[in-house]
């Protein structure tokens, strides 16, 4: 493994980590504001990931397919589930489907967010835009169209990249009617789903990717020709 793919495994990691952050703090922000203070008590409403850290969907799983060969460009994750208390709820099914939609909100949030630094580094500079280029190549392992030294704002422009096309598949990911993900929330009164256990761990790990894939690659390909017309 070249140092650069290692470079850019750790740059997806970091990302993956405050996106799950980010997530976590989403449901938590939603439930306190909807008068449950449960989380908020017990400090989630946070971007520390210390605080929202799970050992095997945060650390364990995603550094397995970031570094182990067969899992490709995709890679998931997720972060120890926010608390939340219904009763405090006025109304417990409205607020409860806000809390649990506000952490893939929170995803596609971030996702807009990062494509929106990429447009503003391209078409501020030519510096930014050859960032741009080299970032959109180096994060679908393409050989760069360029020769000598990456621009200054390669970095930046790296990490919006990852920020979109990573929190595009935390959002779609998460919405899987799967425990402990949030489309199982969604679909909470079918009590089968809190009885899949371990196989919703497998599920996740042998089709998840191909579903998310399904959604999330006509999104990045949209990202990509908008970010290099000629594409």
């Amino acid at each position: 493994m070249t140092q650069q793919a290692i470079v850019l495994k750790l740059f997806e990691f970091v990302i993956l980590l405050f996106a799950l952050s980010f997530h976590e703090a989403s449901h938590a922000w939603m439930a306190s504001r909807l008068g449950d203070p449960t989380a908020r008590m017990l400090g989630r409403v946070t971007l520390n990931p210390i605080k929202h850290i799970d050992p095997l969907g945060t650390v364990i799983i995603p550094l397995a397919m970031l570094f182990l060969p067969g899992f490709g460009r995709f890679l998931i994750g997720w972060a120890k589930p926010t608390p939340v208390t219904p009763r405090n709820f006025t109304n417990i099914k409205r607020d409860e489907m806000l809390t649990t939609l506000a952490g893939p909100v929170s995803n596609l949030i971030l996702a807009l967010a990062s494509l929106i630094g990429l447009l503003i580094l391209e078409t501020t500079s030519a510096e930014g835009k050859l960032s741009v280029i080299a970032a959109v190549f180096t994060a679908n392992h393409v050989q760069l169209p360029m020769e000598g030294a990456l621009p200054a704002m390669f970095p930046v422009a790296l990490l919006f990249y990852i920020g979109v096309w990573l929190n595009l598949i935390l959002a779609v990911f998460n919405m899987l009617p799967l425990p402990p993900l949030d489309g199982s929330h969604i679909l909470r009164n079918l009590q089968y789903y809190d009885r899949l256990g371990m196989f919703s761990l497998i599920l996740m790990v042998l089709v998840g990717g191909w579903v998310v894939n399904l959604f999330v690659s006509p999104a990045l390909n949209a990202v990509n020709r908008m970010l290099l017309p000629s594409m």
